[in-house]
């Protein structure tokens, strides 16, 4: 699914407006009471409401939700810039309409004044700025955002909390920056909404589909995307009825040492589990008891080292290769990644400490074969790449990266970005906390070689293969009686025979994604 920018975004707006077409009060009533229809089921009318409209649209949007509230029964409270603000057109409108209801309260928006006194207050609807901030909140706008973030009391915000960006907030005042508590974002997520940083402000957020026009969302040209259920349906590949083993491909697998076996099964789990046909795993002399015990299903390359990769077995034959899960980084192992990366030319999927050899080993990175996969988590990034000082710097060092190296880079995280070669970034939305435990990077690492192996693209290997591996947690937890808690390694790569039923199922489409928490 696309992702816009808050700058495009608005012009899915005038698009709709002029070929709906519809009128922008209209578009802005429609948007406002789903907007009143969600807080009714989550705040009865018992709740008292403090809505803080500033001078814009979305202010405009909290008048008309709060016309609404009121028509309902809510008690409510509307508090507005003082008369010497300029307000917009659709502000006014929805003004005009709700001076009814005797509930409108001017704030003066001088540093010298007084702020609005919230006891007796339940819940504050934050309407004060949208998706149109160009510069970050100072002077009384800052005052009063920190006032309502000190209140004490839940916070709903249109579209955007007020004073976030919707692309970069690098050095914003984190105090001039509404700390929500639900976020109820127009049809389409921000990209700030991904980044590990502002969670403290989105709290939970929820997608309000308003009906922006379906020809100007295809038209709109972007890098952004983000998983879906539908959209991974589409790269699903269908298995026919006269395959066989071979068809789906042979991957080989270099992994583990001592002490670290446990790091080879799983990525070993997770490629068998992935649908591959055949797999190899190269693994030292130590770890044969372990692995032809603990998946059997797999063949067994033994390594002349007992304890550690010291050599490479044959490469022709494989279709596939995922290396570094459990490898660690003596000497004669980074010798043998670099004998890895000079005999073998088609993608491949490096992972933990392969990457961190290369962090270390830099003149190797131009070895890498064009289209492979790397899997590091922020820091093994930070390593590779250099520091970022914030989340949206680290992605765009990522997209770089991808593009310069022509690598496909997988940015672990709660929101993992996927970084193309083309210059196009996927954010996947699979997953759970419960995935923040040893082990399952290693059946990430699996998963994608195994897809790899059948023949799926690069990039299709590591969106499908993300989602897969994210989906399969969630369904671990939600059908297998898992807290996130208990969660293992070992579940997620059991689970993902019911992500690919999940996937397949015409009846699930939809049900996979996260609608209300993200």
């Amino acid at each position: 699914m696309k992702l816009f920018t808050t700058s495009q975004i608005a012009e899915l707006d005038k698009y709709t407006i002029a070929n709906e077409p519809i009128e922008s009060i209209d578009l802005m009533e429609r948007a406002s009471g789903l907007l009143a229809g969600w807080i009714e089921v989550h705040f009865d009318t018992s709740h008292r409401v403090a809505v803080f409209a500033g001078p814009g649209n979305n202010g405009g949007d909290a008048l008309a939700v709060a016309r609404m509230l009121a028509e309902k029964d809510y008690k409510v409270d509307v508090f507005i810039p003082d008369s010497e603000k300029k307000f917009t057109d659709l502000f006014l409108i929805n003004l005009g309409r709700l001076k009814n209801w005797n509930v409108v309260k001017t704030i003066n928006w001088n540093v010298e004044e007084p702020l609005p006194e919230l006891i007796g207050y339940d819940v504050i609807l934050d309407g004060l700025f949208g998706a149109g901030l160009t510069r970050p909140l100072s002077g009384f706008p800052a005052l009063l955002v920190k006032h309502l973030n000190h209140a004490g009391l839940p916070i709903v915000s249109i579209d955007m909390p007020s004073g976030l960006m919707g692309e970069d907030n690098g050095g914003i005042d984190p105090d001039a920056i509404i700390h929500a508590t639900y976020t109820l974002t127009f049809e389409f997520p921000k990209l700030s909404f991904f980044f590990k940083e502002n969670k403290q402000f989105t709290g939970k957020w929820e997608v309000i589909p308003i009906g922006l026009h379906p020809d100007a969302i295809a038209q709109t040209e972007t890098r952004w995307y983000y998983s879906h259920s539908r959209s991974m349906v589409s790269i699903l590949k269908p298995r026919g009825i006269f395959s066989h083993k071979g068809t789906y491909g042979h991957a080989l697998l270099v992994a583990g040492s001592l002490g670290k076996m446990g790091a080879a099964v799983l990525s070993t789990k997770g490629c068998l589990r992935s649908g591959v046909g055949l797999l190899t795993i190269h693994i030292p002399k130590s770890g044969n008891q372990i692995v032809q015990i603990s998946v059997p299903e797999a063949m067994v390359s033994l390594d002349k080292s007992e304890n550690l990769i010291s050599g490479i077995p044959n490469l022709s034959g494989f279709k596939a290769i995922g290396v570094g899960s459990g490898i660690g980084k003596a000497n004669q192992t980074v010798i043998a990644l670099e004998l890895i990366l000079e005999n073998y030319h088609t993608p491949m999927v490096i992972d933990a400490d392969a990457i961190n050899i290369l962090s270390e080993n830099p003149e190797m990175i131009d070895l890498i074969p064009e289209g492979s996969i790397l899997t590091p988590h922020p820091l093994e990034f930070e390593r590779l790449a250099g520091h970022a000082a914030s989340d949206f710097e680290r992605l765009k060092l990522a997209m770089n990266f991808a593009k310069i190296h022509r690598l496909v880079l997988v940015l672990k995280g709660t929101y993992t970005a996927i970084a193309l070669p083309d210059g196009n970034c996927w954010f996947n939305i699979s997953g759970n906390p419960g995935m923040a435990t040893g082990g399952s990077g290693d059946v990430l690492t699996g998963v994608l070689t195994g897809l790899l192996a059948q023949g799926y693209t690069p990039a299709e290997a590591a969106i499908l293969g993300v989602y897969l591996h994210g989906l399969s947690g969630d369904l671990s937890v939600s059908n297998s009686g898992i807290s996130e808690e208990s969660l293992l390694a070992s579940d997620i790569a059991d689970g993902l025979g019911l992500a690919y039923g999940h996937l397949k199922s015409a009846d699930d489409f939809g049900k996979a994604e996260k609608k209300s928490q993200f």
